[in-house]
């Protein structure tokens, strides 16, 4: 949960550096790859389109990986609820 919330911070701050270096260190390979298209669109695309795309794409991961988190620690405290 600490890379999405890092990668959503620096996205929103445009700390690209540190971006990098969390592509690099996150053990999560679906987040590495998203913030690499990302990345690779926003430095050698001229087409903003494709840099729009590329972003929207990493910030629904960070939202789609912030719920299931957030749903599994639901069901870890509460073990007899099931959806």
């Amino acid at each position: 949960m600490l890379d999405y919330d890092r990668a959503l911070y620096y996205t929103h701050r445009s700390e690209w550096d540190n971006l990098i270096v969390l592509m690099v260190r996150t053990k999560d390979d679906m987040l590495s790859k998203r913030i690499e298209h990302f990345l690779h669109a926003y430095y050698f695309s001229r087409d903003y389109s494709l840099i729009e795309r590329r972003l929207f794409s990493l910030l629904r991961f960070l939202e789609h990986a912030a719920a299931v988190v957030d749903s599994k620690d639901i069901f870890e405290e509460y073990p007899l609820i099931r959806m």
